[in-house]
C-alpha cells in the first residue's frame, strides 16, 4: 500500500482520488486529498466513510512548512491545484524526495519543473492530463512509425454534448486554467523552427462524424513535444477544439474589452453567466504525415469519449480523461514501469501500455464513445 497526496480536492483532484482509492488492496494506494476548502473537503468526507482508504486533510498550499509536514512519508503527490501553485508543491517534493506528478498546461510552470528534475533522487512527471498528456502520448507513437516525419497536428477539445448558448460552450474544467490557455503564448515549429505564435489565432474548420468544428492555437497542449521533435519535423502544433463562433466572442473579450490584463473579472463572469455541465464529449484528433517505405503518407488518431459512470459516479468527459491519465501514469510510476528519477517526458511512454493500463484503458473503452 503506498501513501499518495493528491493537492487539490475540485473537479480532478476528487475523481482522481476515488480512483485510486478503489484500487484493490494488494495493489492498491492509500490517499490523502488536501484543500483549503472545507466544503469541498466534506464532500470528500462524506465519500471517505465508504472507503477506509481515502482521508482529507485542509491544507493551505502556500504554508510551506504544512505543506511539507502533510507530504512526509508520501509514495507520491499528486498536483490537482491551479496551475500558478504547481510550483510551490514542485519545491516541496524535491525537498522531501517524494515522486511528483501533475495537470498543469502552464508552459512557464513546467520548465521549472524541468529545472527541479535534474539530479533529483525521485520522478517529475507534469502534464499528466488530455492535453498536455495523453495527446503527445498518441503524438509520438504516430511519429514513431515513420521513416522521416513532415507535419505532427494535434487537436483536442472538452465540449458541451448539447451547446445551447452564444459562446456554444459550458464549464467543464479549471476557468483559470481555459483563461491562461486562451492568453499565454503557443510553441510550435514551422517550417522546422521553434517558434512562439499568438493564442486564439490561426483558426481553422473541420468535420468529424458530420459536426463542424473549429480549432485554434491555445497555450499548453504541446506539452515538451517541441523539445522532442526539434529537427526532426517540418510543421508542429497544437489547437483547442471548439464548436465555431467560440473563438471570435472569447477575442473580443479578452482583447477588444481588455480582460486580458483583469483575468479575475473575466472568470468571475465566466462562472456566473455560463453554466457548467456534465454532459460532454471529449475529441482527440491527431494527424501525422511523411515518409514511409519511400511515399509520403497520413496517418490520423479520432476518438470521442462521453460522460459515464466510474468509480460508482456519473463523471464528465472531462474528468474521465484527465484523472484517469494522471492516475495512469502513477500506476505505471509505482508497478517500476517508468524511470524511477528525473524528468519524464509524456511521448516517452508506449500507447500501448498506457491503453493496458487499468486506468488508461478508459480511452478505448467503446461504451464511452458514445452519448448516454
Amino acid at each position: 500500500m503506498k501513501n499518495i497526496l493528491v493537492i487539490g480536492g475540485g473537479k480532478i483532484g476528487s475523481v482522481v482520488a476515488d480512483l485510486l482509492a478503489q484500487t484493490p488492496e494488494d495493489f492498491g494506494y492509500h490517499v490523502t486529498v488536501a484543500d483549503r476548502s472545507e466544503a469541498l473537503l466534506q464532500e470528500i468526507e462524506d465519500d471517505a466513510k465508504k472507503s477506509p482508504r481515502l482521508s482529507t486533510l485542509c491544507l493551505d498550499v502556500t504554508d510551506a512548512k504544512a505543506l511539507r509536514a502533510a507530504m512526509k512519508g508520501c509514495f507520491a503527490v499528486l498536483s490537482a491545484a491551479p496551475y500558478h501553485l504547481t510550483i510551490k508543491v514542485a519545491e516541496a517534493a524535491r525537498d522531501l524526495g517524494v515522486h511528483y506528478l501533475d495537470l498543469t498546461e502552464d508552459v512557464a510552470s513546467t520548465r521549472r519543473v524541468l529545472a527541479l528534475a535534474e539530479g533529483a533522487s525521485t520522478a517529475f512527471i507534469p502534464q499528466c492530463g488530455l492535453a498536455p498528456g495523453f495527446i503527445s502520448i498518441v503524438a509520438a507513437d504516430l511519429a514513431r512509425q515513420f521513416d522521416t516525419l513532415d507535419s505532427v497536428r494535434m487537436r483536442v477539445g472538452a465540449l458541451p454534448a448539447y451547446p445551447s448558448n452564444a459562446l456554444n460552450y459550458n464549464l467543464t474544467w479549471s476557468t483559470e486554467g481555459v483563461i491562461n490557455e486562451y492568453c499565454e503564448p503557443c510553441e510550435a515549429i514551422v517550417d522546422g523552427q521553434v517558434r512562439e505564435v499568438p493564442a486564439l489565432e490561426e483558426r481553422e474548420e473541420f468535420s468529424l462524424d458530420g459536426v463542424l468544428y473549429e480549432a485554434f492555437n491555445t497555450s499548453g497542449g504541446l506539452g515538451t513535444l517541441c523539445e522532442t521533435l526539434k529537427g526532426k519535423v517540418r510543421t508542429l502544433n497544437y489547437r483547442t477544439i471548439r464548436y465555431p463562433g467560440h473563438a471570435a466572442i472569447m477575442k473580443a473579450l479578452l482583447h477588444d474589452l481588455r480582460l486580458k490584463d483583469r483575468r479575475g473579472v473575466l472568470k468571475d463572469i465566466l462562472e456566473q453567466s455560463v453554466p457548467a455541465t456534465m454532459q460532454d464529449v471529449v475529441i482527440v484528433f491527431v494527424t501525422v504525415s511523411g515518409m514511409k517505405d519511400g511515399k509520403l503518407v497520413q496517418d490520423t488518431y479520432a476518438r470521442k469519449i462521453y460522460s459515464h459512470v466510474l468509480a460508482g459516479k456519473t463523471r464528465s468527459a472531462i474528468q474521465i480523461t484527465t484523472a484517469s491519465s494522471l492516475c495512469a501514469m502513477l500506476d505505471m510510476l509505482a508497478q517500476g514501469r517508468l524511470p524511477q528519477t528525473g524528468f519524464v517526458r509524456q511521448e516517452d511512454v508506449p500507447l500501448r501500455d498506457f491503453l493496458g493500463n487499468r486506468f488508461g484503458r478508459v480511452y478505448a473503452m467503446e461504451e464511452l464513445s458514445k452519448a448516454a
